[in-house]
């Protein structure tokens, strides 16, 4: 397939160009600067200029592939346009900035979304987006045993503006698109920068202590990046119309866990902070640090015969083998 690819260069990007290329694919990726389309031609792809806002150019490219997969979110203030910029920094209260950014970049999400479903409308071609499995749940929920595939995300979740993206793939899988939709582990671990762990352990370097709230048993799901990348992968090639995935390998990692493998690797101590601190601790993490997200992948496993075989995030994080990263490089690589 030739397949347009949203994000490719960013951190499962990345891998995911080199995973469809590996199965005899060709990847069209969008770049917005010359130095990324530089990246994506050094890694056998072909650039496509352009930025997520750019409609008519994704219509453009999006119409003469085979297939699309969205993984492109924008995440600062430097991804929009001066005019929207000023209306997120000067458009209300300084306190929501960063709701009014949000609302920006899941606007944007959707539309392309649905500039690549109407591309692609009555034609059976694949679109594969993404959203995270911490749109599942709320705080103060806690799961007895985790979430699957068929759980819809929670309304109450910090998460649930980008759940819109479901919604929207589920709306274009009935319009004949085999649109599906793989949601994501908040800790997607491996060589780079990813994941919410990486803000993890930038906080405790900055604060000299890595942290959890309360008693810490709240877990997060985590997947290597490459078995995430893989899976995007079988999801273009076999996914059914409508279908849901879990990008996770590790079902549930207990917040304490997390960060006495980050405290061990900085050599910093391991704390517990009472959950009213956690905003003035984590800043914009906050909300999503004391939720409990155990998750299952066993449906995603059988549907598409994906089994993770990377290691896990505490074994990358502790890993003392002579061929290991070091401490400083395993915290810039989360």
């Amino acid at each position: 397939m030739r397949v347009f690819v949203t994000g490719a260069n960013g951190f499962i990007g990345s891998a995911l160009v080199q995973e469809l290329i590996g199965a005899g694919h060709s990847v069209v990726g969008l770049a917005r600067t010359a130095e990324a389309a530089e990246a994506l031609r050094r890694r056998g792809a072909i650039p496509h200029p352009g930025a997520l806002t750019d409609l008519e150019s994704l219509r453009t490219v999006a119409s003469n592939c085979d297939g699309v997969i969205h993984l492109a979110f924008i995440h600062g203030l430097s991804q929009i346009t001066l005019r929207t910029r000023l209306r997120v920094l000067l458009g209300g209260r300084p306190g929501n900035i960063a709701s009014r950014f949000m609302q920006v970049a899941t606007q944007a999400d959707q539309r392309a979304l649905e500039v690549f479903g109407s591309c692609l409308q009555g034609s059976a071609r694949p679109l594969v987006s993404t959203f995270g499995t911490l749109g599942l749940t709320s705080p103060g929920k806690a799961w007895p045993s985790p979430a699957t595939e068929t759980d819809a995300p929670d309304p109450r979740s910090p998460g649930f503006g980008r759940a819109q993206a479901e919604r929207i793939v589920q709306t274009w899988a009935h319009r004949g698109v085999r649109a599906s939709i793989i949601r994501l582990a908040p800790t997607v671990h491996g060589e780079g920068n990813a994941g919410f762990a990486t803000e993890l352990v930038r906080i405790a370097r900055r604060k000299g202590a890595a942290v959890y709230l309360g008693d810490g048993r709240n877990r997060w799901p985590a997947v290597q990046r490459t078995d995430a990348a893989r899976l995007f992968r079988l999801a273009l090639e076999q996914a059914p119309a409508g279908a849901c995935y879990h990008g996770v390998a590790e079902e549930g990692i207990p917040l304490r866990d997390l960060a006495g493998a980050i405290a061990r690797r900085l050599n910093l101590p391991c704390q517990a902070l009472p959950t009213e601190q956690a905003s003035s601790h984590f800043g914009w993490l906050a909300p999503f640090v004391g939720l409990d997200n155990f998750t299952s992948a066993q449906k995603t496993q059988a549907a598409l015969a994906w089994q993770p075989t990377q290691p896990g995030l505490l074994a990358h994080l502790v890993s003392n083998d002579p061929g290991s990263h070091s401490a400083e490089r395993v915290a810039r690589e989360l």
